[in-house]
């Protein structure tokens, strides 16, 4: 199946663990080559009006800060999506109950495994 298709899948998982209040952490992973941009995190920000995340860029270089910014989960997936399969080819979901695995594979597919949880609060 195309990896678009399955992102969209594994994307429903996620909104399910924060409507859940189960989202812990969410890290983009394995980078095509050797970009500077080695991470790209998702972390929850609860308040009581909504829910946000804090998005943070991390970087190979020393040189180079990284770069954090709090916003929608909605604005986080337009950032995901753009770097998605370049240069990123998997997505790590960490919620309190399981963890949840997306990778694109050479061809272009995605898949999803899920595995026991890393975290077990929030």
């Amino acid at each position: 199946m195309p990896y678009k298709d399955v992102f969209d899948l594994f994307w429903k998982q996620v909104l399910k663990s924060i409507e859940e209040n189960r989202f812990a952490k969410l890290t983009m992973a394995k980078t095509i080559g050797k970009p500077d941009l080695k991470n790209i995190f998702l972390r929850p920000v609860y308040s009581e009006e909504d829910f946000k995340v804090l998005l943070k860029f991390h970087y190979r270089s020393k040189e180079t800060e990284d770069q954090e910014d709090e916003m929608t989960i909605e604005e986080a997936l337009v950032v995901l999506k753009a770097h998605l399969k370049k240069p990123f080819s998997s997505v790590l979901l960490f919620t309190t109950t399981k963890d949840v695995t997306f990778k694109i594979n050479k061809k272009g597919a995605g898949s999803i495994t899920e595995s026991l949880p890393t975290f077990s609060s929030v």
